[in-house]
This record gives C-alpha cells, sequence and structure tokens, in this order.
C-alpha cells in the first residue's frame, strides 16, 4: 500500500466525500486496491504526498506516467470542490456533497521522476465557477517540478447522485 503523509488530526478532502462516492481508484478511501490519495489545504494551495511504490516503474529508477497523471487529475477534483465549498463558505460534506468529476486532463511531463522518494502534488484553483473549476498542479520530488497539469473538473452529474441499485 503507497504511503501518505498527512498534517495532524485534520481530516483530507476525499475523507469527506459520502461513501457512494468514496472508491475512486486513486482517490476513493473505500477502494482496497486504490491510491487512497489524501489532500489538505496548505494556505491558499493544496498539496497531497504520495510515496511510489517498487511496481509504480516506467523503466528502472523512473516513475510510470500514468500515476503521475492519476495523481494530479485526484488532487485536481478533490481541489476543486474543496475550493469551491470555501468559496461557498459551506463544508466540503454539506448536501448536496462537493464532488467533482474530470471534464479535461492536461499534463506536461517536464523531466523524468525519479522512483523512491515522496512525490507532492500542489494545487491552486485558477477559476471557480458554478459548476465548472479549473485547477492547475504541480508534481514535484525533492523541490524539482517533475510535471505540471491543468484538470478541468465539473460537478458531478445529478445523475451520478442518484442511487444505484447494486448500491
Amino acid at each position: 500500500m503507497p504511503q501518505h503523509s498527512e498534517p495532524g488530526d485534520v481530516p483530507a478532502f476525499q475523507d469527506l466525500y459520502p461513501d457512494d462516492f468514496s472508491w475512486c481508484f486513486g482517490c476513493g478511501r473505500l477502494n482496497p486496491h486504490g491510491y487512497h490519495i489524501r489532500s489538505f489545504w496548505d494556505g491558499d494551495e493544496t498539496v497531497c504526498r504520495f510515496t511510489p511504490e517498487p511496481y509504480h516503474i516506467a523503466i528502472p529508477g523512473f516513475v510510470y506516467g500514468g500515476l503521475i497523471a492519476s495523481l494530479i487529475d485526484c488532487h485536481g477534483t478533490g481541489t476543486a470542490a474543496a475550493a469551491s465549498a470555501r468559496a461557498e463558505g459551506r463544508p466540503i460534506n454539506g448536501d448536496p456533497p462537493y464532488r467533482f468529476v474530470t471534464a479535461s486532463l492536461h499534463v506536461d511531463y517536464l523531466r523524468p521522476t525519479p522512483l523512491g522518494p515522496p512525490l507532492v502534488v500542489r494545487g491552486r484553483a485558477r477559476e471557480i465557477g458554478a459548476r465548472k473549476v479549473i485547477v492547475e498542479a504541480t508534481l514535484s520530488v525533492e523541490g524539482q517540478v517533475c510535471a505540471r497539469g491543468e484538470v478541468v473538473a465539473v460537478r458531478m452529474p445529478d445523475t451520478f447522485l442518484k442511487p444505484h441499485p447494486e448500491r
């Protein structure tokens, strides 16, 4: 299981998602096989720390690019939820829940990302609208930016919020 650092007793954004929406492979706390990323406020930015496992490999010594994209993606949607809640002065786990899905993901790989040290993803909401949030993110290793991304996140469609018979 990947290792994550977290600030004190503060719940991660993803800890506040309703159970029905906590199954994502990247950020779902209820997915037993997922990454379980956890995102937190750090001033006006958000931060997520993730230590990849040896099997998150592209070539010996370097992280697989799909993991990098997944971390930027899930941290971006978590940032969108937290930034929207903060902008509206409501808790992330309010009713209806603040849950976002990815409409667009763009990642620029700036340099190879070494496997071993913790990866630090930082996000900032560049634009917050009624249904859409644009998040800029960076992924760094030991202070060196290895990837930069943009996530266009939209509020989860109402059809996703309705109970499903299989749950």
